[in-house]
C-alpha cells in the first residue's frame, strides 16, 4: 500500500503547518505539499500528505476523512499515481472542419 495520501476540500486559509498538525496525530507525517495555482499564487484546495507507513496511513484516513479543518470537511485517501498527460500547451489553434463550404 502506499504511504501518500490525497487530502482534498481544503480551506484556502490553510496551510503546510496546519496540515502537518493534524496528521501527525495519526503517525509520523514524512511529507506535505499544498497544492498552489502556478498563475495566481493562491492554494487550489488540494494536497498531499506522506505518512511513515502503509499502517499509519490508514490510520490517518480512517481518523481524517470527514474531520473538519479550517471550516471544511476533509477528504482523504491513498494517491493515486498521477496521469500520464500528452505533452504540448494546448491552446493552439485547431482546424473546425465543420460549417460551409470555403472551396
Amino acid at each position: 500500500m502506499n504511504n501518500k495520501l490525497f487530502v482534498g476540500n481544503l480551506s484556502f486559509n490553510t496551510t503546510e503547518a496546519a496540515l502537518r498538525e493534524a496528521f501527525s496525530a495519526h503517525g509520523v507525517v514524512e511529507e506535505v505539499n499544498l497544492m498552489m495555482d502556478r498563475v495566481t499564487g493562491r492554494p487550489r484546495g488540494f494536497g498531499f500528505v506522506t505518512m511513515s507507513t502503509p499502517e499509519e496511513a490508514q490510520a490517518a484516513i480512517a481518523g481524517m476523512a470527514g474531520k473538519t479543518l479550517d471550516g471544511r470537511d476533509l477528504t482523504v485517501n491513498i494517491a493515486r499515481p498521477r496521469e500520464e498527460r500528452p505533452a504540448g500547451g494546448g491552446g493552439g489553434r485547431r482546424g473546425y472542419g465543420g460549417g460551409r463550404d470555403r472551396y
